[in-house]
């Protein structure tokens, strides 16, 4: 049973910093792909950045002011958030692609709030 765990998320205000955390498990070869995703009230989720192949890609919105990264045993993701703005508000989810079943797993979320 693969399971993601996000944490890191907070309220932070205008121009702040966050660093989101995704804990993995269960999973028995790992992932192709890990990303972020966002949702905002009344919008649809949107790709933030994702990581595969040892290439990285970020949304318009976040390119210069979010930094995606893993760790050496390729089990966690992590999204460091820089120059925060309000439009950054919303809830943040892991997602990774399982490299065995390429089943395609959500965290939980965690919130990001940027307010003054």
């Amino acid at each position: 049973q693969v399971q993601l765990v996000e944490s890191g998320g907070g309220l932070v205000q205008p121009g702040g910093s966050l660093r989101l955390s995704c804990t993995t498990s269960g999973s028995i070869f790992g992932f192709n792909a890990m990303g972020w995703y966002r949702q905002a009230p009344g919008k649809e989720r949107e790709l933030v950045a994702v990581t595969s192949g040892g290439s990285t890609n970020y949304a318009d919105s976040v390119k210069g002011r979010f930094t995606i990264s893993g760790n050496s045993a390729r089990n966690a993701v992590y999204l460091q958030m820089n120059s925060l703005k309000p439009e950054d508000t919303a809830v943040y989810y892991c997602n990774a692609v399982d490299k065995l079943t390429a089943a395609n797993v959500w965290g939980q979320g965690t919130q990001v709030t940027v307010s003054s």
